[in-house]
């Protein structure tokens, strides 16, 4: 992976973050809003996390891991937050799996 692409990707995840939050937060209510400002709130922690992932972990495999598992989780909750069908909400745990394992790869792969 060229050395510029993640933390091109972290950066376009945490602007996406942000969008999402403030449609959450104003343009949207209920159960939609919920799922923006949590999917906002995982992605923008692991956005940051796989920068940092960059600077302590021997390979980007940790910063990847965060970024895909954070990228499924809020994308499918974006999506229902949009309209699309809720069982899409079973996909969401594949995400926390990436991220969880994003962490673990950090931890135990560190420079």
């Amino acid at each position: 992976m060229r050395s510029g692409l993640l933390p091109r990707l972290a950066a376009l995840s945490g602007a996406l973050a942000v969008i999402a939050g403030a449609f959450g937060a104003h343009g949207v209510t209920g159960k939609p809003a919920e799922w923006l400002r949590t999917g906002a709130e995982y992605e923008m922690v692991h956005a940051v996390a796989a920068l940092f992932a960059l600077k302590l972990a021997r390979s980007p495999l940790a910063g990847l891991l965060l970024l895909g598992g954070s990228a499924v989780f809020a994308a499918t909750l974006y999506a229902m937050a949009l309209g699309a069908p809720h069982w899409l909400g079973a996909v969401t745990p594949i995400g926390g799996v990436g991220m969880i394992a994003g962490w673990l790869v950090l931890a135990l792969h560190r420079k």
